[in-house]
């Protein structure tokens, strides 16, 4: 005959204080847990976000980075004539070919200069980026020293603002737009005329040639193409692809430090509910003998005090889950270890997360209670009574 629920709920509302200490040691343990994922989630989120399903990035062999990378003019003409490119209204083929730098720049709330990346695009650059929306002043005009800021960067860095200039490449930009790339990485960067850029940084190639797709499904077709072609040394992979790799250093370190992190406190919180259930299992020697007296078997002992680990658990989830979801409010910038520019992104809750915590909170819970459960399991009817 198994013990009503009702009774483990009870006895935690009796004991509030313990049940309060022990449920929010384990809400911070689920709070750092669920905030590293949402962390690590919103870098992904941020680079995928940056890429399009049917677009394609090609860049140098093996240089990992746009930054690193060299695509100069005749490959990037054969790029552009590729029969899979589309080709968008009045004839034009829809190919971006783009010039990516780093450039240091003060942060206006501490001055202190920081990396920010300067991206050269070509006259289909915003088409084939429909995320990418003006949304202060206007775009800026080709074959011009103008310049776009994204969203992020107008935010947080000097002479940003629209009428202001920026001073790189041995020449003045004027700010004319401030545009947001929809929660991607474009946020983080400075747009121009791409051509203006390679003349004004003194480069004899392109760092990367964006291109959109006519048939996504003709890709792999296009890849083996081109990468078997002694002439290039080029790397093909759609756009997604390529962006979603750019998170995978700084995302397993984050991943990491985060698993290390929740194991070490978590290990305090099981030790802490464990202190708890065991005085629990003290306190009522006597019940635990009148329960076996009344005919409830060892079995049902046990899944009650089981269940009450696993409420203690369950509480420290949905205040540590709760804790947590408000640092989706909240915008980091840091450096992305693969590009060594400045990227800001923000804490991302999904679904996965909040099956993960639950999950995570339900085991504590449980390892935390299944020593003093099966003590409390195996007390003999008689010792029992006797203690009472």
């Amino acid at each position: 005959m198994p013990i009503p629920v009702a009774y483990s709920l009870r006895n935690l509302w009796a004991r509030k204080l313990t049940t309060v200490l022990t449920a929010g040691g384990m809400a911070l343990v689920v709070f750092v847990f669920a905030a590293v994922m949402m962390l690590d989630a919103g870098l992904k989120q941020t680079l995928v976000a940056t890429g399009q399903p049917d677009n394609i990035l090609v860049t140098r062999r093996s240089s990992g980075t746009e930054i690193q990378s060299g695509v100069d003019r005749t490959q990037a003409a054969i790029v552009e004539s590729q029969p899979e490119i589309a080709i968008g209204p009045g004839g034009v083929r829809m190919v971006s070919k783009e010039v990516v730098v780093l450039i240091a720049q003060p942060k206006r709330d501490t001055g202190v200069p920081t990396n920010v990346t300067v991206r050269g695009v070509g006259a289909e650059g915003l088409a084939l980026r429909p995320q990418v929306r003006v949304i202060s002043g206007r775009m800026f005009r080709p074959g011009t020293a103008e310049i776009v800021v994204g969203r992020s960067i107008a935010e947080r860095f000097n002479g940003t603002g629209i009428g202001e200039s920026l001073r790189f490449g041995g020449r003045d930009w004027t700010v004319v737009g401030v545009f947001d790339g929809g929660g991607s990485a474009f946020d983080s960067e400075i747009w121009g005329d791409g051509e203006q850029m390679i003349q004004a940084f003194r480069r004899q190639a392109f760092s990367s040639v964006a291109a959109r797709l006519a048939d996504p499904s003709h890709f792999d077709e296009l890849k083996r193409r081109l990468e078997s072609d002694p002439r290039l040394t080029l790397d093909v992979k759609r756009e997604r692809t390529f962006y979603e790799e750019q998170s995978l250093v700084m995302s397993n370190f984050i991943s990491y430090l985060g698993l290390t992190l929740s194991v070490i406190f978590s290990v305090g919180a099981m030790i802490g509910a464990m202190i708890t259930m065991y005085s629990a299992v003290a306190n009522r020697t006597a019940e635990i003998g009148a329960l076996r007296a009344l005919g409830f078997r060892r079995g049902s002992i046990l899944l009650a005090f089981l269940a009450e680990a696993l409420f203690l658990g369950l509480i420290g989830w949905i205040v540590g889950l709760a804790l947590a979801s408000g640092m989706q409010l909240v915008q980091i910038s840091t450096m992305n270890w693969q590009s060594f520019s400045e990227l800001a992104f923000r804490f991302t809750l999904t679904p996965e997360i909040v099956v993960k915590s639950l999950v995570f909170a339900l085991a504590m819970g449980l390892a935390g209670g299944f020593l003093p459960a099966v003590r409390a399991a195996r007390l003999k009817i008689v010792d029992a009574l006797r203690a009472a």
